[in-house]
């Protein structure tokens, strides 16, 4: 039995733009990433590489092989940049279904435009947003590591701290707050129809704004970095996985509770221990 002939159409005007847009974007955000990782694991200017950093045994260690930190404007520099391209390489994953949908809309809605340099306002918008937190995150590491809370290796040194850092985190993964940002990041369409605004300056603004919902989303799990450590990789991929797979898989939202409730009663544990005389 013959059925009914196939239609070979040919893709139209915009369809083959609206490919070699994503094309672009993909590529270019997969490049984006891989110099960003790339970076922190050959060791961010630092005079070790990641995976050394992360297979010191303790603070005593990590004194010796780092020696003691000098907090110039030279070294907060370098930490700054250190925190922005973590960030992006941490972040930029998460977010690439946003961009790629931003994309698509906007080449719909100006067809005799180019799309790509408001894609990259877009972009760049969302990274400043992660550069402000970079700025605050170098903040905090000064003062942590000024008070002896922090370890040449940027790992915390005390259980207490350790401790507070882990409840802190897990408390605001059950938080109103938390989840209405994790649903902003969740659905590109809810947050582009609500938040939509034209031209480049417009591109940038939202950026900016969905950056400050994935910050809002993530910023505390983010300081758990100073509890495993700023250079560590398990802690480093291991919460970048974690924030992939909360914002990307449908169950995220259960993902997120059952995590937060782990985290508490983890650092809950680590306090008890912290106060209990031994």
């Amino acid at each position: 039995m013959i059925g009914p002939p196939r239609l070979n159409r040919r893709p139209t005007a915009l369809e083959r733009l609206l490919e070699r847009d994503r094309t672009i974007v993909v590529v270019g955000l997969i490049t984006v990433i891989a110099i960003s990782w790339a970076y922190i694991l050959t060791g961010a200017g630092m005079n070790m590489t990641a995976s050394q950093m992360t297979q010191m045994p303790g603070p005593s260690a990590a004194m010796k092989m780092m020696g003691p930190v000098d907090w110039t404007p030279g070294y907060a520099l370098l930490m700054v940049v250190m925190w922005w391209v973590m960030m992006t390489a941490m972040m930029l994953p998460s977010a690439a279904p946003m961009i790629l949908v931003y994309a698509a809309i906007n080449r719909k809605q100006q067809q005799d435009g180019d799309p790509i340099i408001a894609t990259g306002a877009f972009v760049t918008g969302y990274l400043m947003t992660w550069g402000g937190f970079s700025l605050a995150a170098t903040g905090l590491q000064w003062f942590l590591q000024r008070s002896a809370l922090l370890s040449a290796g940027m790992a915390s040194t005390s259980a207490l701290l350790g401790g507070v850092l882990l409840s802190a985190a897990g408390i605001w993964q059950l938080t109103p707050m938390k989840h209405v940002c994790l649903r902003y990041c969740r659905t590109p369409l809810h947050f582009l129809s609500l938040h939509w605004r034209e031209g480049r300056i417009g591109a940038f603004r939202m950026g900016v704004g969905h950056g400050a919902f994935c910050l809002g989303c993530c910023w505390v799990l983010m300081g758990l970095l100073f509890y495993g450590g700023v250079m560590n990789l398990y802690w480093i991929i291991g919460l970048a996985a974690f924030v992939l797979l909360e914002k990307l898989v449908p169950a995220g939202h259960r993902l997120s509770l059952i995590v937060g409730v782990g985290l508490i009663g983890w650092g809950a544990a680590l306090i008890w221990a912290a106060l209990t005389p031994v």
